[in-house]
């Protein structure tokens, strides 16, 4: 997007807070179930089943995401995407997002447009009928982007992570390890310090742009989580932290064990196990039960000495924690 004029793209401190929110609210959408949008102290969302999944999720400057790499665009999508997946994760379909931003003074207008924009977008992509329809805005020296997901169920009873059973297929939808290659390019070749840089396509490898992608825009299969629950899955969960650690996670709220299979993990099984923010959607499956865009990984046994096993050898559950220092990704 070619750059404003300085005249025509001022900085936040120097603006009105209407104005401000009337550049992010004329780039949103309606949504489908929403009865009265932005506007007023508050949104009405129908909620045609009679429950409503609720989960939310706050991105800050620094452990989250940087500037230095990612657009106003790609920030909006993401925070919308990660949002989105925990819905799906649930066996909903997303029907609202509330965001709440705490923005620098000196950040352009022009940024807050293109995080509505990408947030608009990943919605239309991601979940048809949802969109933004409400929040917050504040001033903080630290930008922090805080969603807040509404979801219906549409009558059926949740997918939670703790109804994995013995016998059950173990199944993902989406790629292992992608975001968290994307994350190591960025810090092995791409930072600078607090100055933003360019991501030059020209040094890149080959998938390494796809892994770029998958970190700072990535597409989560939001459709699949309502399919997932419909076809019977016992248990699910978004894939946020890492494999390793989340299916650790299911197998404990579960009381199984889960073995995974390393040859069903892709070309970097290590990266797979361990990479976190990929966002895709762990299942587990009645036997000869496995929806289209699902692919088996693994199996669920009793429990054992080791909630989790890859090629029945004990696995180091690690993964991705905001609380660890992000040098250590580059490694």
């Amino acid at each position: 997007m070619p750059s404003r004029p300085e005249a025509d793209d001022p900085r936040l401190g120097d603006v009105s807070e209407g104005r401000i929110l009337q550049a992010i609210l004329t780039r949103t959408s309606p949504a489908t179930h929403t009865l009265l949008g932005p506007g007023d102290d508050a949104a009405v969302i129908a909620t045609p089943s009679g429950s409503v999944v609720a989960t939310t999720d706050t991105l800050v400057h620094g452990p989250d995401f940087r500037l230095a790499w990612s657009s106003g665009y790609d920030l909006g999508w993401k925070a919308a995407a990660v949002n989105l997946a925990d819905v799906a994760a649930m066996g909903a379909r997303p029907t609202a997002l509330l965001v709440a931003l705490a923005v620098p003074r000196d950040l352009r207008l022009s940024f807050v447009e293109r995080l509505a924009d990408g947030f608009r977008e990943a919605c239309a992509a991601l979940a048809p009928g949802c969109a933004v329809v409400g929040g917050d805005l504040t001033v903080s020296d630290v930008m922090t982007v805080a969603v807040t997901a509404l979801g219906d169920l549409e009558g059926r009873p949740p997918v939670t992570r703790g109804g994995a059973e013995v016998g059950d297929v173990v199944a993902v939808a989406g790629e292992l390890g992608h975001a968290a290659h994307g994350l190591a390019v960025l810090f092995g070749r791409f930072r600078d310090g607090d100055v933003p840089v360019s991501v030059d396509p020209a040094r890149l490898a080959a998938g390494e742009g796809a892994a770029l992608a998958a970190q700072l825009r990535p597409t989560p299969p939001i459709a699949l989580g309502a399919v997932a629950a419909t076809a019977g899955a016992t248990a699910m969960m978004d894939i946020s932290d890492g494999l390793a650690l989340d299916a650790r996670r299911m197998a404990d709220a579960s009381d199984v064990t889960i073995a995974l299979e390393r040859a069903a993990l892709g070309e970097a099984p290590d990266r797979a196990l361990a990479g976190g923010e990929d966002h895709a959607l762990l299942a587990t499956f009645p036997a000869g039960v496995l929806p289209p865009g699902f692919r088996a990984i693994g199996v669920v046994r009793p429990r054992g000495d080791e909630g989790l096993l890859c090629d029945d050898l004990p696995v180091d559950v690690s993964g991705w924690d905001p609380y660890r220092d992000w040098d250590s990704v580059a490694g």
